[in-house]
């Protein structure tokens, strides 16, 4: 398997109004695409051999301004969407708690059993991200992949591609914008960088 280069998209609209954002087809905000030209300019002696993106703009923009320079397709993979939030897609938290307060206990407690109205359950969420590993494995060792997701989703790959329990899934922090680069060998992936936003100094608050 790869290198892995793990982005999450920049910052949206949503976002910015902490709003629970999901299958919700949002784009950059004006400070997302000027953070995903900082990770290009970041990245630019970087070897990228593959790019695999959710299907949804955000990401999928994203990979687009980090890879403008190079002559590489952008796979799309709607494996690698964020959880379908359902019902509380657009809300904020309170609106959530106000709404379904039974949804923002399990929220705050973390719970596999977790699940949206008219959504996603977190079972079949992390079963369905977890699908994109076989992409993956059709790479070898020698190449470096990128791949722009969501926060939930590059949890949900870390703590699988570690063999880390999924119960540890709230305990991983991948900020908008953020690169987090796994080495893989025959014997298992390693973690050489988490959640890693040195290059948006002074840009914006994150």
């Amino acid at each position: 398997m790869a290198r892995l280069l793990l982005v999450r998209h920049g910052l949206t609209e949503f976002n910015e109004d902490r709003r629970f954002m999901g299958h919700s087809d949002i784009e950059l905000s004006v400070t997302g695409r000027k953070q995903a030209e900082r990770l290009r300019d970041y990245l630019v002696d970087e070897k990228i051999d593959a790019a695999y993106s959710s299907d949804l703009k955000r990401t999928m923009e994203m990979a687009g301004i980090i890879l403008a320079e190079r002559e590489l397709d952008i796979i799309t993979c709607p494996e690698l969407r964020e959880c379908d939030y359902g019902s509380c897609e657009g809300l904020t938290f309170g609106e959530i708690n106000s709404r379904y307060p039974r949804v923002a206990e399990m929220c705050i407690d973390f719970t596999l059993d977790l699940a949206f109205p008219e959504g996603e359950c977190f079972t079949d969420f992390f079963e369905r991200t977890s699908y994109f590993i076989e992409r993956l494995r059709e790479h070898g060792q020698s190449e470096t992949v990128l791949v722009s997701s969501h926060s939930g989703p590059l949890k949900i790959l870390l703590c699988r591609l570690l063999e880390i329990s999924d119960d540890h899934w709230w305990q991983l922090r991948v900020s908008n914008a953020s690169l987090s680069i796994v080495e893989t060998s025959p014997r298992g992936a390693v973690l050489t960088r988490l959640n890693d936003v040195s290059f948006l100094s002074g840009l914006s608050k994150i």
